[in-house]
């Protein structure tokens, strides 16, 4: 249907629009508080979570089971509640921008107040009566701080340990926020627990890359634990030979005592085919050339082991 020209100058009726009605301040009436101990685990957390049962059950008459060491990725609450539900305690790390509030202290113990949070926690000022530790090595100045605050997220209070690094020479400035729910752990064993953390993935990092734990082709459930515990097991075994092989190759790393071993075994396979025994002179020059062959940090002081 054309319409006609009259029709084309009318404008159309727009709605009339309703004002927004402003939200009033404050809780909405009716509600209430929520349990932030009642989470919703996630499936990621419920396969955690059964794994540390099974694990349990295997050590716990052995081996007390004390704290649950994760990355940032877990420092929520519901990550949280997970490791109390196990009777863990949990050790991680908050996002650089958490907002954490000291407890509110009721300065009229005659006044009874419900006020929980006090002051916002600002990195940047943090008082002189939470420093724990400060030092400096290579113009970069260290200082650890302590205390136990709250975070609105979380639903009791966490024992955080903040460390604040400044270069000296351009006043640069970064921090880390690290956490337990252990109210009692001191700020030492929090981080030095936390870097455990990288040194399992250290071990997970050898294990792929040099003893096949993501190579092997096993199927059935005791061929693959059998694989996987040989990855690990190598992994230890490399870094104590490698203890006593870094103190006449210093730096040397794992590729280098593959290097060296494969050499050894060659020479060993090629020296059984020869009629007759080289000179111990000749014999030390094979060894250093053919144990250094693929190595990265090479060095002229490979000699036949004894």
């Amino acid at each position: 249907m054309i319409k006609s020209d009259v029709e084309k100058s009318v404008p159309s009726a727009k709605p009339e629009r309703k004002p927004l009605e402003k939200r009033k301040r404050g809780r909405p009436k009716g509600s209430k508080n929520k349990n932030k101990t009642e989470v919703v685990l996630t499936w990621e957390l419920l396969r955690i979570k059964k794994m540390i049962n099974e694990l349990v059950k295997l050590i716990a008459n052995f081996i007390p089971l004390t704290y649950l060491v994760l990355d940032g990725h877990f420092g929520n609450n519901n990550a949280l509640q997970m490791a109390r539900q196990v009777n863990l305690h949990i050790i991680s790390k908050l996002r650089h921008d958490s907002a954490l509030y000291i407890p509110y202290q009721n300065p009229d113990p005659n006044h009874r107040s419900r006020r929980k949070y006090g002051e916002k926690l600002d990195w940047r000022n943090i008082s002189d009566e939470y420093l724990r530790q400060s030092s400096i090595e290579s113009d970069i100045q260290t200082d650890t701080y302590q205390a136990t605050l709250l975070h609105k997220e979380f639903a009791q209070p966490l024992n955080v340990v903040i460390l604040v690094k400044t270069n000296l020479k351009t006043n640069a400035r970064s921090h880390v926020i690290l956490f337990s729910s252990d109210l009692t752990l001191s700020y030492e064993k929090l981080v030095d627990y936390y870097k455990l953390r990288f040194q399992i993935e250290f071990n997970f990092r050898d294990a792929k890359q040099f003893w096949g734990l993501e190579d092997f082709m096993n199927l059935s459930q005791t061929a693959v634990t059998n694989a996987a515990n040989l990855s690990f097991f190598m992994v230890n075994f490399s870094h104590y030979l490698l203890a006593q092989f870094r103190q006449e190759n210093p730096g040397s790393g794992i590729v280098d005592l593959k290097a060296y071993c494969r050499g050894f075994r060659y020479v060993h396979e090629t020296l059984k085919m020869l009629p007759e025994q080289p000179e111990p002179i000749l014999l030390a020059q094979i060894f250093a050339k053919l144990t250094s062959l693929g190595r990265i940090h090479n060095t002229s002081t490979a000699v036949e082991p004894s």
